[in-house]
This record gives structure tokens, sequence and C-alpha cells, in this order.
């Protein structure tokens, strides 16, 4: 059987789908902090500095809980991923995920721990970071004159 090869112009490919404006930028960092809140920190625990999220309590379902949770973490990935977050980051967002996955996989004591480990909430960080430099991006300097003729640089 012949194996045939599509060759796909570049004009195909689709960019990676960049917020394009500041405020943008600032709704996507807004929803998915959210979600990594919700999904690792949403209840605290009274009289200790605990907290436990939808990740934990859903990871408590015996079988699918953990599948489930691997499924609603990837959701972080797939949206660094649509705005621009180099590969390299994309990478450690899924090793947090696997180590995620993994200590949940043990029974009961995985339960326990997963209240430690934060997937989601160190997957926001490195987004955070991303978006930090694409927010500086937008906010490139501009040249203002001044009326005693000086120019200055300011940034908007």
């Amino acid at each position: 059987m012949p194996i045939t090869a599509e060759i796909i112009p570049p004009s195909a490919v689709r960019a990676p789908a960049v917020a394009s404006t500041l405020a943008d930028l600032v709704a996507v960092e807004r929803r998915l902090d959210t979600f990594a809140r919700v999904m690792d920190s949403a209840v605290g625990i009274p009289g200790t500095r605990l907290r436990f999220g939808a990740d934990s309590v859903i990871g408590l379902v015996p079988g699918i809980g953990d599948a489930a949770t691997l499924c609603l973490s990837a959701y972080l990935v797939y949206e660094a991923q649509k705005i621009g977050v180099p590969d390299r980051i994309l990478r450690k967002m899924l090793a947090n995920i696997a180590v995620d996955a993994a200590i949940g996989a043990v029974p009961l004591l995985g339960d326990v721990a997963d209240v430690f480990f934060k997937a989601n909430l160190k997957n926001m960080a490195l987004i955070r970071q991303h978006i930090a430099a694409l927010k500086a991006e937008h906010a490139a300097p501009v040249a203002v004159s001044r009326t005693d003729g000086a120019a200055r640089t300011v940034t908007r």
C-alpha cells in the first residue's frame, strides 16, 4: 500500500489566538485564575491555613474522579496554548498535571496529598508570567513632547 503525504501551505496553519487587546488579556487572566482557584483552593479549613478545591473533592470519586480532574486540569494547558505560551512552558504545565494525577492515583493517601500539591495554581503562575510579558508588549513606550520642548518617554 503506497504512503501518501499532504503538503499544507503555511497560510493554512493557524497561529495561536493571542488576545489582541490589553482588556482581552486581563479578561483571560481573570477567567483562568478563577478556574485555578476553584480547582485548588476554593475552600479553607477553619483554624488552619489549609485550602482545597474541586480537584481534591472530585478526586475522591473512585475510578473516574482522578480522570475527570486530569481532563479539567488540561483545560488550563489548552487555554495557555491558545494565548501563545511557549512549548517549553506547556511541557512544564503538563508535567505538573502528570504529577498531580500520579499523586491522586494512590488510594486515600493520594487524596490527602492532593490537598498539598496544587497543579492548577502552579500552572496559573506559569501562565501569569506569560501574560505579564504580553501586557508589557501592549504597554509599549510612546514619545510625548512637553511644553518646554524636551521629550520624555511614558508608558500607556
